[in-house]
C-alpha cells in the first residue's frame, strides 16, 4: 500500500496466506506466532522454517511470505519475504530483522516488501496487475528504481555517472591541510555556502612536519558553485589572527568533548523551526558520547543547543547527518554504527531534532553487502519524496601487484607503517535511494570510480560525495541548469584536498533506456492530478520516444494510443508529449491509467503531470 498523500511506500498489499504470519515483538528481535503448528509458545525459527518449508511442497502455484510488521511514527510498516530454498539454511537461527535480510539476498529469496524496486531487482512486474493504482498527483517521478515499474520489455534501467569537471577549491590556507572532510554544501539564498574540516591527517607527512589541528570547522562560500571564497569571520584565533574563515574548534565545544572534524552542517527548512536555531550542525561528542546539535541564527555564530546528546546509539567516526523531511514532516537522522565488524548506516526518525528513538538499520534488498563509510542522505531536491544516498564505499584490497601500480606508492607505504589498512584501502562513491527512509535501491556499480589519474588518485578517502547538490549554471550556452555535486581528491598526501566538481543533468541519475532494437516501460496503474504530461528526455538524432495512455485494465485510451503520439525526439527537460492535436489530459486526472514508452535510441530520465506545459529544448 502507497501513502497517496506522500508517495512514500509503507505497506506492501501482496496477502499472505494463513499458513504462516509473524510480528515483531521488540525492536530487532522478531518472535514470530506460527499459525502452521498453532502453537501459542514460540517455537525455535528453524522448526518454523520447517513447517513453512512442508506446508509450501503441498501447495500449488502459491507463495509462502514470513511476515513482520511494526510501528514507526504511528505508521505500521510490513514486509514480506517470499522464501526460495529455506532447506540451505541448515539449523542456523537469524534473530534480527538484518539477519534475515542477508540471509534472503544470499538465498536468492526475494525482498518484495517496502520497495520491490530496486537496481538489483529484474522481475517482469507482473504482481502489479490489478494493484491498487498508486497516487503520483503532480509529483515529479524518476527512473532511479522499479517502484512505478511493472514491465521492462527490450528495457533497462541505466546508471549515470556524472561528469569530471575542475578543480574548485584547495584547502592551503596555513589553518587548513590535507585532512580536509565531512564537507556540507548547501544553497542560502543567493548564496552557496560549504563548510569543512580543516587540518592535517594525523597520520600524513605534513602533520609530521607541522602538527595543524583538523578539530576545526571552516566556511568557504561562492555564486557560481565553481569559485569559492573564504571570508573573514573574526570568530577563532589561529596564530595570533582571527582574520579567517573558521568557524569552529574543539575549545569552543568542549563542555561536551566535541569534535568539529566530525560535523554535518544544514539549513532547517523546518517552516516552525525558530529563527534563532535556522541553522544546525550535528556534531559528534564524548561527555557522553553520541551526537549533539549546534544552532545559529544566520550559520556563522554557532552555540550548543543541549548539552544531552539526541541520539548515543552508534559508533559516530564519520559524517552523521541530519535534515527535516518536507514530506514526512519529521526529522531524520543518519549515522555511522558497525555491523559485526562491517562499516554500516543507522537511522531515526522525531518530531523533535533534540531527541529520536533507538535507530534502526538501513536495509537494500537484493544489493551485495559492502562498507559504507559515509552516506550522504537527502531529499532530491526536485522530488522531495524520493531520497538520495551517496555513500563513500570502503574497501581494503590488502597488499597485491596491482595495488603496487596505483598512484603514490611511496606515501602508501608510509601510511602502511601507521595502519596497514591506511595503505591497503581504497574509495569511491554510491548511489542508492529509498521511499520510506529505511530501505534503499542500492547500485552495486560505482556511481562515482577512482579515475585515471596518475596523482591524487586511488587513495583512501578520495571520491567521498560532500553531503547536498547545487543547481548551477550549464556551460552550453542555452542549456538548462545541471546538477553540481563535489568530491574529494588527494585526500592526506600532499599538504591540501582538493575539491572536485562534477555535473548530471537535472534528474540524470538513472533513465529508463532502450537501444537501437527498441524497447518498453509499462507503468502500473497510476492515478495523477494535472492536463498535461511532461518528459525529461533525451534521444540520438535517429532516436525517438512515444507514449501511450492505457486505461487500468490495460487497453489505449481512444485518441492516445502509440499511433497517436507523433515520434517525440531531441534532449530536454520538459517537453509536453502531444497525441493528434492536442496535449490535455485533463479528462483522464484522477482516473487510474498506465503509461507505456516505447523508446528507440532513448533514455527517458523522469515525468511528472502537471498544470503548465514545458517548452521543448
Amino acid at each position: 500500500m502507497t501513502c497517496n498523500s506522500h508517495g512514500r511506500q509503507s505497506v506492501d498489499p501482496v496477502p499472505v496466506p494463513d499458513c504462516v504470519a509473524a510480528s515483531s515483538a521488540s525492536r530487532d528481535r522478531i518472535q514470530p506466532k506460527c499459525l502452521t503448528c498453532s502453537a501459542d509458545d514460540h517455537c525455535s525459527l528453524t522448526e518454523r522454517l520447517d513447517n513453512i518449508v512442508k506446508k509450501e511442497r503441498d501447495l500449488t502455484n502459491r507463495r509462502v511470505h514470513w511476515r513482520y510488521n511494526r510501528a514507526i511514527n504511528g505508521m505500521t510498516k510490513t514486509a514480506y519475504i517470499d522464501f526460495r530454498n529455506l532447506s540451505l539454511m541448515g539449523n542456523d537461527t537469524m534473530q534480527t530483522r538484518r539477519d534475515w535480510m542477508k540471509s534472503a539476498t544470499l538465498l536468492g529469496a526475494s525482498a518484495i516488501g517496502y520497495t520491490v524496486a530496486g537496481p538489483t531487482v529484474r522481475g517482469n512486474g507482473s504482481e502489479g496487475s490489478g494493484a491498487e493504482a498508486i497516487n503520483i498527483g503532480s509529483r515529479r517521478e524518476l527512473f532511479v528504481d522499479q517502484y512505478l515499474i511493472e514491465r521492462l520489455d527490450d528495457a533497462r534501467l541505466e546508471l549515470h555517472r556524472p561528469q569530471r569537471r575542475e578543480i574548485v577549491f584547495r584547502t592551503d590556507a596555513p589553518w587548513e591541510g590535507n585532512g580536509s572532510a565531512y564537507q556540507s554544501v548547501f544553497r542560502d539564498g543567493d548564496v552557496f555556502r560549504m563548510y569543512y574540516r580543516g587540518g592535517h591527517h594525523t597520520a600524513s607527512k605534513a602533520y609530521e612536519k607541522e602538527k595543524n589541528s583538523w578539530e576545526t570547522l571552516c566556511l568557504a562560500e561562492s555564486h557560481d558553485g565553481i569559485h569559492w571564497t573564504r571570508p573573514e569571520l573574526d570568530i577563532v584565533e589561529f596564530q595570533g589572527s582571527t582574520k579567517n574563515n573558521l568557524i569552529l574548534d574543539a575549545d569552543m565545544v568542549s563542555e561536551i568533548g566535541g569534535s568539529p572534524a566530525h560535523t554535518a552542517t544544514f539549513k532547517d527548512t523546518n517552516p516552525d523551526c525558530p529563527d534563532e536555531e535556522r541553522y544546525k550542525i550535528v556534531i559528534v561528542g564524548s561527555k557522553p558520547r553520541g551526537l549533539y546539535l549546534l544552532v545559529s541564527a544566520d550559520g556563522v555564530h554557532f552555540r550548543l543547543k543541549s548539552k544531552q546528546p539526541f541520539t548515543t546509539t552508534g559508533a559516530f567516526d564519520s559524517q552523521n547527518l541530519m535534515f527535516w523531511d518536507s514530506v514526512g514532516k519529521v526529522y531524520r537522522e543518519y549515522h555511522r554504527q558497525f555491523d559485526q565488524g562491517v562499516r554500516g548506516i543507522m537511522t531515526a526518525s522525531s518530531l523533535d531534532p533534540n531527541r529520536f528513538p533507538e535507530p534502526q538499520w538501513l536495509d537494500y534488498p537484493g544489493a551485495a553487502e559492502q562498507a559504507l563509510y559515509t552516506n550522504q542522505i537527502q531529499p532530491y531536491y526536485r522530488a522531495p519524496h524520493i531520497l538520495m544516498g551517496f555513500p563513500m564505499r570502503y574497501m581494503d584490497r590488502g597488499w597485491s601487484p596491482s595495488m603496487e601500480q596505483l598512484p603514490g606508492l611511496e606515501e602508501r607505504q608510509y601510511r602502511a607503517k601507521q595502519h596497514p589498512r591506511y595503505g591497503t584501502t581504497v574509495t569511491d562513491a554510491a548511489f542508492m535511494t529509498s521511499r520510506d527512509g529505511e530501505t534503499f535501491s542500492r547500485w552495486d556499480e560505482a556511481f562515482i570510480r577512482p579515475g585515471p589519474a596518475t596523482k591524487d588518485s586511488w587513495v583512501y578517502g578520495d571520491n567521498f560525495i560532500f553531503w547536498g547538490m547545487l543547481q548551477t549554471k550549464s556551460d552550453l550556452d542555452g542549456a538548462p541548469d545541471d546538477i553540481s555535486l563535489y568530491a574529494t581528491e588527494g585526500y592526506w598526501q600532499g599538504d591540501s584536498t582538493t575539491v572536485r566538481r562534477y555535473t548530471l543533468r537535472q534528474d540524470g541519475f538513472v533513465s529508463a533506456r532502450a537501444g537501437w532494437k527498441g524497447g518498453s516501460v509499462l507503468t502500473k496503474p497510476l492515478v495523477f492530478d494535472g492536463s498535461r504530461l511532461e518528459l525529461n528526455f533525451a534521444t540520438s538524432a535517429a532516436g525517438s520516444i512515444r507514449v501511450e495512455i492505457q486505461d487500468g485494465e490495460g487497453k489505449p485510451v481512444d485518441g492516445f494510443a502509440l499511433q497517436d503520439c507523433p515520434e517525440i525526439f531531441g534532449d530536454s527537460i520538459t517537453r509536453t508529449v502531444v497525441w493528434k492535436d492536442t496535449q490535455d489530459l485533463s479528462s483522464l486526472s484522477g482516473k487510474p491509467v498506465r503509461l507505456r514508452f516505447d523508446l528507440q535510441d532513448a533514455d527517458i530520465f523522469s515525468f511528472q503531470f502537471s498544470n503548465a506545459g514545458g517548452e521543448a529544448r
